[in-house]
C-alpha cells in the first residue's frame, strides 16, 4: 500500500454515511463532492487539484450540471478521494492491497504484449463502471482453446454475441476508454486464427467475428484520435471481410474509410463511399443499406452536393421502411441506424450544405427524444444544430446550444466534440457582442 495519503481523502464516517454510499454508487460525484465540501470542509479546489478536474467543473458538478461518464475519470476520483473500488463496482483499487499495481500499455505492441488475464480484468472493471451511466452490459465468460486445440463450430457465435455487448459500451463512453478493451477482443480472436486448428467453415465464421472487430476497434481508435490506427484496422476489416465472404462487413469497412476520410479529402471520402454502397448491392439487409445509403448522404453533403444528398437520404429512408417490413434480423453492428439517427444524419447534411431551414426542425425534433447519457453523441449533434441557428442568424439560440454542447463533452473520452465544437465556437465569436454569446465563450474556454 502506497503511504501517500491524498489531501481530499474522505474520512470513514463520511463515506459509510447511508447519502454518501448512494452518491458514490449511482457514481453522482457532483453530490460527493457537495457533501465533501458542506460536511468535512474540503474545497471544491483541493478536489479539483487531487482529482484532476478544473475547479469551475467540480463546482459546475456539485451544483448537478453534467455528470463523469469516463473510466479514467472516475479510477481518478475514486483513488483521490480513497472511495474503495467495490463501492463503486469497480475492481479493488492499486491503494486498497499490497499488490503494485498494473502498468497501462501505451502503445499497440504493448497492448500485444499484456497478458489475457490482465485485459479481462481492465473489460470487466470497464463494465462496471459503465453500469454507473445507465449502462448494463453483460459479459460471459469465455474460454478460448490453448495453442494448437481445435476450435469448436459454436466460438465463433459466441464470439459475435460477446462483441454485440461490447458494442454498447460505445453509447456512453468514449474512444480513449474503449479502445484497449475492443482492440484486446481483436487480437484475441487474431490469436486464434493463428494459432488454433478448425473446419473451413468455422475458419470462415472466425474471420467474420474478426473482421467486425476490426471496425469496433476502429471506430474506438477514430474517436480517441488515433487516426493511423483506425485506417489499419479498418483496411485489416476489409481483408477479413472479403476473405471471409462476409460482403455486408467487406462493404462497412469501405464506409468506415470513407468517413474518416471525407473530412480531409472529399473526392477519395466520395468514391470510397460510393463504393461502399455498390459493393454491398442491392441485395444487402435492409439494415445494412440504410447504414451504407447515410454514409453516402454525408460524403456527398460534405463534397456540396445537394441533389445527390437528398437522394441518398431517401435511398436510406427506403431501407428502413424495408426494416419494418423484413422479418429476419438485422446484423447487430448496423441495428443502430432508426429512424431517429437518420433524422439526425438528415440534419447534419443540410447543416453541412447550409440549408438552415430544413437542418433546424428535424435536428431540434430527433434532439428531443436523444438522452443526456449519450453525451459524447448528443453533444456533437447539438454542435450541427448550433451551426444552423447561426446560418440562420439566431446567434443568442446557438450560444445556449453550444452551451449544452459544452457541457456535455466535459471529460468524454473522445476528441471528436472538441474538434467539431472549435469551429463553431469561431462562427459565435463573430456575436461575442451579446452578453448570452459571451458567457458560453467564456465557458469553452475553461
Amino acid at each position: 500500500m502506497t503511504g501517500y495519503e491524498p489531501l481530499a481523502a474522505l474520512p470513514r464516517d463520511l463515506l459509510d454515511r447511508s447519502d454518501m454510499r448512494a452518491a458514490i454508487a449511482a457514481h453522482d460525484f457532483g453530490t460527493v463532492f457537495r457533501l465533501a465540501r458542506r460536511d468535512v470542509g474540503i474545497s471544491y479546489s483541493k478536489i479539483a487539484t487531487e482529482c484532476g478536474i478544473k475547479p469551475e467543473r467540480v463546482g459546475a458538478l456539485a451544483r448537478g450540471e453534467g455528470s463523469v461518464t469516463t473510466f479514467e475519470k472516475i479510477t481518478r476520483i475514486a483513488d483521490a478521494l480513497r472511495i474503495s473500488g467495490s463501492a463503486l463496482g469497480l475492481a479493488p483499487r492499486a491503494w486498497e492491497t499490497s499488490v503494485p499495481p498494473r502498468r497501462t500499455p501505451t502503445t499497440s505492441a504493448d497492448a500485444t504484449a499484456a497478458d489475457g488475464d490482465g485485459d479481462e480484468v481492465r473489460r470487466r472493471e470497464l463494465l462496471k463502471a459503465s453500469a454507473g451511466v445507465g449502462l448494463t452490459v453483460s459479459l460471459p465468460d469465455l474460454a478460448r482453446p490453448l495453442t494448437g486445440r481445435q476450435v469448436g463450430r459454436d466460438l465463433p457465435e459466441r464470439l459475435r454475441e460477446r462483441t454485440a455487448r461490447l458494442r454498447r459500451l460505445d453509447d456512453v463512453l468514449g474512444g480513449g476508454d474503449t479502445y484497449r478493451v475492443y482492440l484486446g477482443e481483436y487480437q484475441a480472436t487474431k490469436a486464434l486464427l493463428r494459432d488454433c486448428t478448425y473446419t473451413e467453415r468455422t475458419r470462415q465464421a472466425l474471420l467474420s467475428v474478426l473482421a467486425e472487430q476490426a471496425q469496433q476497434a476502429g471506430w474506438a481508435a477514430f474517436d480517441g484520435g488515433r487516426h493511423a490506427d483506425a485506417t489499419s484496422l479498418y483496411k485489416d476489416s476489409r481483408t477479413a471481410g472479403v476473405e471471409a465472404g462476409d460482403t455486408a462487413l467487406a462493404s462497412n469497412a469501405l464506409a468506415f474509410l470513407a468517413y474518416q476520410a471525407v473530412s480531409g479529402n472529399r473526392t477519395a471520402g466520395l468514391e470510397t463511399a460510393s463504393r461502399s454502397c455498390a459493393t454491398a448491392g442491392p441485395d444487402a439487409a435492409p439494415a445494412v443499406r440504410a447504414l451504407l445509403q447515410e454514409r453516402l448522404a454525408w460524403a456527398h453533403a460534405v463534397a456540396g452536393n445537394a441533389p445527390e444528398t437528398e437522394r441518398a437520404l431517401g435511398a436510406a429512408e427506403s431501407a428502413l421502411d424495408d426494416v419494418d417490413t423484413n422479418a429476419a434480423p438485422q446484423p447487430d453492428w448496423a441495428a443502430w441506424v432508426d429512424r431517429n439517427e437518420l433524422r439526425i444524419m438528415s440534419g447534419r447534411c443540410w447543416t453541412e450544405l447550409r440549408r438552415p431551414l430544413r437542418a433546424v426542425p428535424v435536428l431540434e425534433d430527433a434532439l428531443a427524444r436523444y438522452d443526456d447519457t449519450h453525451a459524447r453523441d448528443k453533444s456533437l449533434y447539438l454542435s450541427w444544430l448550433a451551426d444552423s441557428y447561426l446560418s440562420a442568424g439566431e446567434a443568442e439560440q446557438a450560444a445556449a446550444t453550444l452551451g449544452r454542447a459544452v457541457d456535455l463533452a466535459a471529460g468524454v473520452a473522445s476528441v471528436r466534440p472538441r474538434e467539431r465544437l472549435s469551429p463553431v465556437l469561431r462562427r459565435l465569436g463573430d456575436h461575442s457582442t451579446f452578453p448570452a454569446v459571451a458567457e458560453v465563450l467564456e465557458k469553452a474556454r475553461i
